[in-house]
């Protein structure tokens, strides 16, 4: 099995430390927030249920995270594409990250599950 971490040896920059940091930041939310490795990317999970993932979009080449329940999230910077369910918000690599919107929205996804919305048992 692959670790969680070749995903990020196996990026370039600045794609690399972006994905790094971002990260450490879902990690650093919650202490029920664990990583794994599902569809071939870092999927977070929150109390074992998936959260939210990072992904590199093959079109733009840029990193995204990718909320499960996005759906229930309503932010200006999301996008829903063609998915019914989730939403992603891009990153672009080459600039200062977003942290204030990237937190606020962790957050609002994170309370989805907190408070029972979307059920972790």
């Amino acid at each position: 099995m692959i670790s969680p971490d070749q995903f990020y040896v196996d990026k370039d920059e600045p794609n690399r430390s972006c994905l790094l940091a971002l990260r450490k930041m879902i990690l650093d939310m919650d202490r029920h927030i664990s990583e794994t490795r599902k569809y071939g990317m870092p999927c977070f999970c929150y109390k074992n249920k998936m959260f939210c993932y990072l992904w590199v979009d093959k079109k733009t080449t840029e990193p995204y995270i990718l909320f499960v329940e996005g759906n229930l999230l309503d932010h200006p910077s999301l996008e829903v594409g063609s998915r019914s369910r989730m939403k992603i918000l891009r990153i672009p690599p080459n600039k200062d990250l977003p942290v204030s919107t990237i937190k606020l929205l962790l957050n609002k996804a994170l309370d989805l599950y907190k408070n029972g919305i979307v059920k972790t048992n």
